[in-house]
């Protein structure tokens, strides 16, 4: 008979009082670094929420105690492209932030490209002047600005004197850019400058490629806030509602005496939804772009 030698068992090692404390500890940062984190999900979130509700309630049922909807009108969503000019005020929005975006990143390029790669004399102060321009509130300028559109172009009741001067670069992209380009190493403009490229050259085959986060950035920045963009169109286009955009359009669904509040948020959810699908698909181009600005002054 074959003997069976049983094999000592080891004991459990002892757990201290310390890695107890360091556990429970452990176990108590992440129960509140994740409740801090839910906390701030529900606060962002919780908003388009109440928004997306609304919009599916009745008229009589907006605005109440009741935070879902008896019936749920999907119908107000109908009602709102049923309004007069909704249409015209989408074409009027794509028009102000595609063509407004186009402009703004093709004419800010060269600019961010000539402050980060070129040494001239003046480059500081031109920098400066940029960083200037940033810091200068468009109310202060519109009085001026209204007057030589309006009565010097008889452009008043366009869009045209919000998108013309985007055509000219925008402070801010220009800055954003520029603080890009300058984390692109000098050896590639080099390396091409040796094979013959010329400045024009490089900047389209060498920087622009490695230059698309950037890009993409500020292109999201400009098309962002050109499709928020309320206080320019109240200026210019408020007395031709044929040049309304979607951000000042929404006003008309409040009237003197009543508002349709149901129909004003399906409005706002059909005004939102274009802006989140577009940073949903793009976020980490966005991400990408803002994050690497700020490597390199």
């Amino acid at each position: 008979m074959t003997q069976v030698l049983e094999q000592p068992v080891k004991p459990a090692p002892l757990v201290t009082g310390a890695e107890r404390a360091a556990r429970r500890r452990a176990a108590l940062e992440w129960i509140a670094v994740h409740a801090l984190g839910v906390a701030a999900a529900l606060f962002f979130t919780l908003p388009f929420v109440f928004v997306f509700l609304t919009s599916l309630m009745s008229d009589s049922q907006a605005l109440s105690r009741d935070l879902v909807p008896h019936t749920w009108e999907w119908g107000n969503y109908r009602k709102v492209f049923d309004t007069p000019g909704f249409l015209t005020w989408w074409k009027n929005t794509l028009l102000y932030a595609g063509l407004g975006t186009v402009l703004t990143v093709v004419s800010s390029i060269p600019v961010a490209y000539a402050l980060a790669k070129f040494r001239f004399r003046g480059r500081n102060l031109s920098l400066m002047l940029v960083i200037s321009m940033m810091m200068l509130p468009p109310q202060v300028v519109v009085i001026p600005m209204y007057l030589f559109w309006a009565k010097q172009l008889d452009l008043s009741g366009t869009l045209w004197p919000l998108i013309v001067p985007m055509a000219f670069g925008d402070a801010f992209s220009i800055f954003l850019l520029r603080q890009f380009l300058m984390t692109i190493p000098n050896e590639y403009l080099d390396a091409a400058k040796v094979d013959g490229c010329g400045d024009l050259r490089t900047l389209l085959r060498v920087v622009l490629p490695m230059a698309k986060p950037g890009i993409a950035a500020v292109a999201l920045f400009q098309f962002f806030y050109a499709w928020n963009d309320y206080f320019g169109p109240q200026i210019y286009a408020s007395e031709n509602p044929g040049a309304w955009t979607l951000s000042y359009g929404l006003e008309s669904f409040k009237g003197a005496h009543h508002t349709d509040w149901n129909l004003t948020m399906a409005a706002t959810v059909l005004v939102m939804a274009p802006v989140i699908l577009v940073f949903f698909f793009a976020q980490k181009a966005f991400v990408e772009g803002v994050t690497l600005t700020g490597v390199k002054g």
